[in-house]
This record gives C-alpha cells, sequence and structure tokens, in this order.
C-alpha cells in the first residue's frame, strides 16, 4: 500500500479505528432491527372462538350470581338509613331508618373563616365567622355591621351598630334592589368616621355583589374595575351568575 504525502500513519490508524466503530454500530442496528421484527412474528392471533365464547357467557350472565349487599345512606339531614333489596332480582328495595339526625351528610367544615378583606378603610367584607368573633372587630375597629345573610343572629348588638337584611342567594333574587338601603348605612357610618363590615354566610356571594354595588354607585366605577377591586380585597368572592349578570348590567 502506497501513503501520500498528505496521509500520514497516525492518520491512517485514525481511520481505520472510526470505519471499526461505524461497522460495530451497523450490526448492533440490523441485529436490533431483526429482533423487533422476530418478535412481532411471534405474536398470537386472537382466536376468534375464545371471543365467541366470552360473547356468550356475557349474555348468559344472571344477576342472581351476584352476592346481595345493604347500601348505608346518609343525607343532607344527617338520617342514616339502610337500603336493601328483598329475594329475587326485582325484589321490592327496602329502606330501614339506623339512627336519626346522628351526623352530617357532607363533609363539615368547622375550621373558622376569619379573614376579613380591607375594600376600604372604611369598608371591609368578610364571613359571618368574622362578625361572631369580638376578637377580630375589636381588632379591625368595627363600629357598624350590614348583615346580608338569611337567619344568621347579630350577637353584639350592645356594642355595636347593626343593620340587617335577610336576603336569598339565589340567581333570581334582585341584589340590584338593596343597593340603595345599604349604601346609605355605609355612607352613614363612614359621616360618622365608623367602620362598616358587611357579611353574609361565607362572604363570597351576597356580601361580595353588595361591596361591589356600593362601589359602582357611590364612586361611579365600572363592574370590571369595582369587581377588581373588591377582588384583591378579598380572592375568595364570587356573587352567584345572576348576581353577577345584574351587576354587570347595573347602571346607577
Amino acid at each position: 500500500m502506497y501513503l501520500s504525502a498528505h496521509f500520514s500513519i497516525q492518520n491512517f490508524s485514525h481511520f481505520v479505528h472510526r470505519l471499526a466503530v461505524v461497522s460495530k454500530c451497523t450490526k448492533r442496528l440490523s441485529s436490533s432491527c431483526v429482533t423487533s421484527c422476530k418478535s412481532t412474528d411471534n405474536l398470537t392471533p386472537v382466536n376468534p372462538g375464545v371471543m365467541h365464547s366470552l360473547a356468550q357467557e356475557i349474555q348468559g350472565f344472571s344477576k342472581n350470581r351476584l352476592k346481595k349487599q345493604c347500601t348505608h345512606v346518609t343525607t343532607v339531614t344527617g338520617r342514616k338509613l339502610l337500603e336493601r333489596r328483598a329475594d329475587g332480582e326485582e325484589g321490592e328495595e327496602q329502606v330501614e331508618e339506623l339512627e336519626e339526625g346522628s351526623g352530617c351528610g357532607f363533609v363539615e367544615d368547622k375550621s373558622l373563616d376569619l379573614q376579613v378583606g380591607v375594600v376600604r378603610p372604611f369598608l371591609l367584607l368578610a364571613s359571618q365567622d368574622a362578625a361572631h368573633d369580638i376578637d377580630t372587630l375589636q381588632r379591625y375597629k368595627v363600629s357598624h355591621v350590614l348583615n346580608v345573610a338569611y337567619g344568621v343572629t347579630n350577637l353584639f348588638p350592645d356594642q355595636l351598630v347593626y343593620k340587617t337584611l335577610q336576603i336569598l342567594d339565589l340567581p333570581d333574587t334582585d341584589i340590584t334592589s338593596y343597593l340603595g338601603e345599604c349604601s346609605s348605612f355605609i355612607d352613614q357610618a363612614r359621616k360618622q368616621g365608623g367602620v362598616v363590615l358587611v357579611h353574609c354566610n361565607a362572604g363570597v356571594s351576597r356580601s361580595s355583589s353588595i361591596a361591589i354595588g356600593y362601589l359602582m354607585l357611590t364612586e361611579g366605577l365600572s363592574f370590571d374595575d369595582a369587581y377588581s377591586q373588591v377582588k384583591l380585597a378579598r380572592p375568595s368572592i364570587h356573587p352567584n351568575p345572576g348576581f353577577y349578570q345584574q351587576l354587570q348590567s347595573y347602571k346607577p
């Protein structure tokens, strides 16, 4: 073999080594492809007879072969019931009351929501938990309470000025019809240097709608601006769809 002046023995050795590596990789790749093809060839086709037998077994299955079971039910009022079906596939369902008033039919959240949203220095937004906690009320220097919940009592009538409007949290309730009366109460407290806490049950729908409407009515804010400011003060607010639509269309 003759080597040119520009092709040294070292370069030739390097070239042979690279060629060997490429050859080895090519063999591995070829072997992998063959193995893959063989694996695919070894797949066993489904026997049509087996599928037919399975279909027959499903069609011939009877409910009578199932074990009879009882169902324990807890209603939203806390009633505990035992439901079972009498003998026979189409037997009459029997319901037996186990205990009465022994619990709740839902997961009870016993944690208190004492978070208070400061919409304005004189206007606060919270749940009934905060409205019933004297330490929270004193911490925020609350002097007036606007209660727009249904069936929630006012606990401190000797220490605070209350106004109660029992508003139902239903989409078809006209929330805008309450804005004038609520705004007058808030403005009166403001002129006296007081601080008003507006609350409903959860501080989510009714009270937030009143706060949004108040800003629209007294400060001329658009719905979007008023909503954003109230949500910034209390992020958990969520007026029900009816209230939301009414406030969007509200023209003070």
